[in-house]
């Protein structure tokens, strides 16, 4: 998810801000303690620390996956270890065992659902013809395309039907790892919640609860992609196998 070093409604914000997953460098933060926010995913109750930016923790605090092989899995676990770890609201990853249920299966189906078309979309569409100058073929890109549109039929008719948020009637973690996939294809300029009125209305409720300014600020550096200046030639010659690795 998009949002770093602040909190989301009293509850966690995930670490990597919303940008194309590229090597980049990862500087350990310190967690600090702030208020709950006030509105709709608020809930009351005392300070709870702030999540690290980028999912690290201080140096010295080791984190149980800190040495692991990097996947895509990992970010959703890291996640809940801090959930857990920082005893978040309840709305954000519920105790009670269906509930609690309902954010596991989401989170397990997005990987390599979701969370894999919208990479692929984002990278096919513009970051690899502009940013490393790798032409994409139209088949190629009208295949992608269509894979995501499945995905986003799959989101809006299983998970969130006619919920408010994904898993019931209050945000949780599956909507922030949502609606931070779903940013990749929008700053690729992808229309994914045109004719959608249901999803469309989620991504409202979802940033209400956020808050509109952390929103906008978790996703400043995705929305502007499309505008992304070319790649030096031996940045792009360490990115590219990595990039091709990642979205197969």
């Amino acid at each position: 998810s998009a949002y770093g070093e602040r909190r989301v409604g009293g509850g966690p914000s995930a670490a990597l801000r919303s940008r194309p997953r590229a090597a980049e460098s990862r500087v350990p933060c310190v967690a600090r303690p702030v208020r709950p926010r006030h509105g709709p995913g608020a809930l009351p109750g005392p300070a709870v620390p702030a999540l690290p930016r980028r999912l690290h923790l201080r140096q010295e605090e080791p984190h149980p996956l800190r040495a692991a092989h990097r996947g895509p899995a990992q970010s959703v676990a890291i996640l809940l270890y801090l959930a857990r770890k920082y005893k978040v609201p309840d709305h954000w990853y519920p105790q009670d065992p269906q509930a609690c249920a309902r954010v596991d299966e989401y989170l397990a189906w997005q990987h390599t659902a979701l969370r894999r078309n919208c990479l692929r979309a984002l990278w096919h569409k513009v970051m690899l013809p502009v940013f490393l100058g790798e032409l994409v073929s139209p088949e190629t890109l009208a295949a992608t395309l269509a894979e995501l549109d499945v995905a986003l039929q799959v989101l809006e008719g299983k998970f969130l039907q006619d919920k408010a948020f994904l898993t019931g009637p209050h945000v949780s973690l599956a909507d922030l790892v949502a609606i931070t996939e779903l940013m990749h294809p929008v700053g690729a300029g992808c229309q994914v919640f045109k004719g959608r009125p249901k999803l469309a209305a989620w991504r409202q409720r979802v940033e209400a609860a956020v808050g509109e300014a952390l929103f906008q600020e978790a996703h400043e550096v995705i929305l502007k992609a499309k505008d992304s200046q070319p790649a030096d030639p031996t940045l792009k010659q360490k990115m590219l196998p990595k990039v091709l690795a990642m979205i197969q």
